[in-house]
Formats: C-alpha cells, structure tokens, sequence
C-alpha cells in the first residue's frame, strides 16, 4: 500500500486504541445523559468512527500531513454533565449549530481572532471544571468496588512510570480481566454482534439550547482540542491548513450531527502519537499513519454496537473508573493551565468553581455562566491594575 511500513500501521492502530479506551466511557455517558435508544447509542458510535475515520483520511491524503481528527472528548464530557433533561432533537440542534460554528471559523479564517478573545487561562478553567466530576467519579466507585478500583489505579500509577502511551489502554484492560475473572459483568446483557446502522434524527433549533450546550460545545472544542491540536503539529514541523481542516470538520460535524456525530476536531493528545520520528524518520511519510487510523476508525464506527454492548455489560465502576482515570492527565493539564498565569488565577478560579458547582440559570448551563463570571472578574481586575 504507497510503500506503507510497519511503523506506519502500528502508530496508525494506536490512536484508535487510545482513543477509544480512553474516552469510550465519557462517550456513553454523554449517551445516557440524552436518554439514547439502544439503536441511537450504535448509530452514534457509527457516526463518531465514520466521521473521524473519513475526514482525517481525506486530509492526510490531500495535504500528505499527519493531520489526525477525532471526537471531542471534553465535549462529550460537557454533553453528559449539560445534556440532562434536553430532548434529543434538540441536542442534535445544538450538534448541528456547534458543527456551522466550525465551518463559519474556518470559511472566515478568524481562527486566532477567535483564540484570542478567551484568555487561556479561563478557557482551562472551564474545560477543567468540566471534567472534574468525571475524575472525582473515579474515587467514588471506590464505594461499590474498592480492589478493582485500587488496581486500576494501581496499573495508571505503573503505566505513568514505564509506558505512559499505553497506561489507558492497560487500565482497561486490567480492568476488565479484573472483571471477567471474578464474574464481576452484568449476566443480564448479552453480547450482541452487529453492523451499526445510522438512525436520523431530525434537528430542532431551541435558542436556549444552542447557547447553554451548543456554544458552550463549540468553546470547549476550540480551546481543548483544536488549539492543543495546532500546537501539537506546529511542534512537529508542521504547518497545516488550519482553515480548511475546520472546513472539514465542521461539514463533517453537520452532516453527521443527526445521526450522533456531535463535534469533530484536530486530534490533540493522539496527534503526538502519528507525528513523530517513530512514526516515520521522513516527516513527509508520517502521513500514512493517519490514512491508517482513518480505515481502523471507519471501521470501528461500523462496530459500534459491539462496543456499546461491552459497556452495557461492564459494571458501573469499571466504566466510572476508566473514564475519571483517562482523564486525571486532561484535568490535571487545565488546572495547571488556568493556575499558571499570576494575573488571570482569580479569574480562573472564579470560572473553575461556577462550572463545578452545575448551577444554570434561564435553561443556560454553568460552563457559559461560569465563563462570563470569569470574564467579568478579569475585566474587573486589569482596570485595577491599569
């Protein structure tokens, strides 16, 4: 296949490996938080595999660039703490406004504008804020299964020491053999083997959607993913076309968006793993990596009701360990973020602590409210210090 090696392969089956043991769990429950059909649930796995799989294919091969897209993981976390309570139809309006957002940022070209507008610092604030109830869930399946838990950690502590590209994958996988072992699974669902197939659901525009969960989705996608994700590939050696990659990814995210493709994006912490010297010694043969992870993505996407019938089948500690433990490393990053600039931490803090305590106001939910309260302490205080 154009002279593909086997560096290429392995480093191309790795971000799908790591994508989605690590952040499986936060896709599920962003599922459940929208009260999914079984037949939704598979047909969200099959637009999210799909999608990703397709355009990071199509934007390798165009531009011969490592250029990996994935699923926003931060903003399935936001769906599954947000989404409670919102009919379906209109989530899937909200996916399909984030998905316009996208495509108007690339089609424009105010990418940096729009970076600039929100300080970093308060951008952290709120994607750590986010996620924070996800890690603290983590600590509390402590309660229903304290040895499986405390061996998860155990295997993250290990794989942070000697094999930190790897330690999600053997949490699960520690996990689960933890679980398989001691008849641990959920005996009343079987395992079901079947193609995934699209379910349409048709979108509908409510305004007080589009802002608590739609913006709030398109913010946090931006800053966490497609910021990161720029970074990742400048630091490589690359220059990619950041507009037409938003181009990209927001048509994908509005096609897909009624069948549960909910936001696509730069891939940024499995970016790292395609576009280094262990993909490939020649950078312009790192590539094929991506052409690699697209066929295993798309592919994956079409088996996406196997996978939701693993995680019918797991335990409830198993699926809140995985997903607070996959994401200690993102919380950990944002904190430091939003912690690190002297002259912002107030203001970060501000922000951190609204969206943690889940308080909405008029239908909109904190991670907006928490945002505007951070830019308003900021403004606050840089006319003090002027």
């Amino acid at each position: 296949m154009f002279g593909l090696k086997l560096s290429h392969i392995t480093s191309g089956m790795l971000p799908v490996l790591v994508g989605y043991t690590g952040s499986i769990a936060v896709i599920f429950a962003a599922i459940e938080a929208l009260d999914a059909t079984q037949a939704q649930a598979n047909s969200w796995l099959w637009a999210l595999g799909v999608g990703m799989g397709l355009s990071g294919l199509v934007l390798a091969l165009i531009y011969r660039m490592p250029i990996l897209t994935a699923w926003s993981t931060p903003g399935a976390a936001l769906i599954a703490v947000s989404g409670e309570g919102i009919p379906m139809e209109q989530a899937i309006g909200a996916f399909v406004f984030c998905g316009l957002l996208f495509l108007i940022t690339g089609v424009t070209g105010i990418f940096a504008k729009l970076t600039r507008l929100i300080p970093p610092a308060l951008a952290s604030a709120m994607l750590a804020g986010i996620l924070f109830r996800f890690g603290l869930g983590a600590f509390e399946a402590l309660e229903q299964a304290p040895v499986l838990v405390l061996l998860m950690l155990a295997t993250w502590l290990a794989g942070r020491l000697w094999f930190p590209q790897l330690a999600i994958a053997a949490v699960l996988l520690v996990g689960a053999g933890f679980c398989a072992l001691t008849g641990f699974y959920n005996e009343d669902t079987q395992f079901a083997f079947e193609i995934a197939m699209p379910v349409w659901v048709t979108p509908e525009f409510d305004p007080a959607v589009l802002i608590s969960l739609g913006l709030p989705l398109y913010i946090v996608t931006m800053s966490s993913q497609n910021m990161p994700g720029v970074v990742v590939l400048k630091s490589a050696g690359y220059e990619p076309p950041v507009s037409a990659t938003m181009n990209v990814t927001g048509l994908t995210s509005m096609i897909l968006a009624p069948f549960g493709g909910f936001a696509f994006n730069f891939a940024a912490i499995t970016a790292a793993l395609t576009s280094g010297p262990e993909t490939d010694i020649d950078p312009s043969q790192r590539y094929k990596a991506v052409v690699v992870s697209g066929l295993f993505n798309t592919l994956a996407g079409f088996f996406g009701a196997v996978i939701i019938s693993l995680f019918l089948m797991a335990p409830e500690a198993l699926v809140l360990a995985i997903a607070g433990i996959a994401l200690l490393g993102t919380i950990t990053a944002s904190l430091t973020a939003a912690m690190g600039d002297a002259q912002d931490r107030d203001a970060a803090l501000v922000t951190f602590m609204f969206v943690v305590s889940g308080v909405s106001f008029f239908n909109i939910g904190a991670p907006v409210w928490g945002l505007l309260m951070g830019l308003a302490v900021k403004f606050v205080l840089d006319r003090r210090l002027r």
